[in-house]
């Protein structure tokens, strides 16, 4: 009969850290780390485009690793193609910044990176999923895509992007995007 007792408390103890565990969480972070907060707040603020996207690209890119560089040539921590970078310095109309700066400095990146999203999201009127898409396609295959009615630019018909690797790219800043709402609410 004692050992039946204990069995039942240990039951609901551990019922009980379960509960805790799914009503808080504070302890998902441990999975869903967003670093360098400073900077995407900061950047994300001064562009008007919400952090929490730009951290959902960031994870999605490069997991937050500083320093990479693609097969095709993407810079950094977001990123950024060479071409993207330079139109964005000199649209933006900041200082000449070397292309082993935008590699390297994670303020540099994010910085030229929350611009381009800001630039996309005017072309989009606001779209953030069209906007998404078009950090990995490039904005004129969205537009061509909505024009011709390939695809309408929403999530609910993601199946619908021609290229695949966009296609699921949009689903996985959404996703990431959904996690980091929930668990940092107002980032």
């Amino acid at each position: 009969m004692r050992l039946l007792q204990k069995k039942r408390v240990l039951l609901l103890l551990f019922l009980g850290f379960v509960a805790i565990l799914f009503f808080n969480s504070a302890w998902l972070t441990i999975f869903y780390p967003i670093y360098y907060k400073e900077e995407i707040k900061h950047h994300a603020q001064e562009n008007g485009v919400d952090p929490l996207v730009v951290a959902a690209i960031i994870r999605v890119e490069t997991n937050f690793k500083p320093g990479a560089e693609s097969k095709k040539g993407a810079l950094g921590i977001m990123q950024i193609m060479p071409d993207t970078a330079e139109w964005v310095i000199m649209k933006a109309k900041y200082d000449k910044v070397p292309l082993d700066k935008v590699k390297n400095e994670i303020d540099a990146n994010i910085q030229i990176g929350t611009w381009y999203l800001r630039s996309l999201s005017e072309q989009f009127d606001g779209n953030s999923i069209a906007m998404i898409a078009a950090y990995n396609a490039g904005p004129t295959n969205v537009k061509n895509w909505i024009k011709s009615g390939r695809w309408d630019g929403h999530l609910e018909t993601v199946k619908d992007i021609p290229f695949g690797e966009t296609r699921h790219y949009v689903q996985r800043v959404t996703h990431y995007y959904k996690q980091y709402s929930e668990i940092y609410g107002d980032f």
